[in-house]
């Protein structure tokens, strides 16, 4: 079965790699990390490795066994484009997705330069939503090279945002997570940030997703934005959407949004 998951904007976590290594500002409170550590202290057999890359052969099927629809975050314990990730297991994990078109799998990296080298290599589906990690003007580079990707989908996860993101590129892109860091050691979000993101999602018709403002102790300060809940989902028009709808279950509120390439 697959991981539930209190992440707001996916159903299920599926972790095909787990283990990962830091690369960016965003890294520093790696939540994935401590996570990780304390299962293997637990003696999780999949953690054995502690935060070290390490391949799951026995999972990249599992979500063939899924029958009922959901939202995927693939790899929330590591990240799939890794560069000690073999193209030949990236390939393998991408045939799946491809053939499980029920499911609508969502994939996020900070490794974008490795995700524009091998975006040709890869099968595309229209059920693989790609994202990239821009939690400061220091990496805003990252969405060039995701636009440059055949992803029917592409969004950002400005989480944590550490750093204001005025002049965000947004051409091409369909969908924005924007969250403040949480746990211990979290550095502080700033309201003027987050509106200027929403802002820039509303010129540019992008969906717009406010997942928390984060704090050590995340639940005291909530996921309102002026006093309102963003919940915003993309869409796919209908003469491009090749899966089945998300499960009745699942209470979207979503805003229709170009898709470019």
């Amino acid at each position: 079965m697959p991981s539930r998951t209190h992440i707001e904007w996916t159903d299920v976590t599926w972790n095909p790699v787990t283990g990962c290594t830091k690369v960016s500002a965003g890294c520093k409170n790696c939540y994935a990390e401590r996570m990780a550590l304390r299962l293997q202290r637990m003696g999780q057999r999949r953690y054995r490795n502690g935060f070290n890359v390490t391949l799951h052969d026995d999972l990249v099927d599992a979500p063939r066994q899924w029958p009922t629809p959901r939202f995927v975050f693939v790899n929330s314990m590591s990240d799939l484009f890794h560069e000690s990730i073999p193209l030949g297991f990236i390939r393998r994990i991408f045939k799946t997705m491809c053939e499980c078109p029920q499911h609508t799998f969502q994939v996020l990296t900070k490794r974008s330069d490795r995700l524009r080298k091998l975006g040709p290599d890869l099968p595309w589906s229209s059920n693989i939503w790609m994202g990239v990690s821009v939690e400061d003007a220091r990496v805003i580079h990252r969405i060039d090279d995701l636009v440059r990707v055949p992803a029917q989908i592409r969004f950002l996860s400005c989480e944590p945002l550490i750093g204001p993101l005025d002049g965000l590129p947004l051409q091409g892109i369909h969908w924005v997570i924007v969250g403040g860091e949480s746990g211990p050691g979290a550095r502080p979000t700033r309201a003027e940030w987050i509106e200027s993101i929403l802002s820039q999602c509303r010129k540019n018709q992008v969906a717009f997703f406010f997942k928390q403002w984060g704090g050590v102790w995340k639940s005291r300060n909530g996921r309102k934005l002026d006093g309102q809940t963003y919940d915003e989902f993309p869409t796919i028009p209908a003469h491009r959407a090749t899966n089945p709808p998300p499960p009745a279950s699942i209470v979207r509120t979503e805003i229709s949004t170009q898709v470019i390439g």
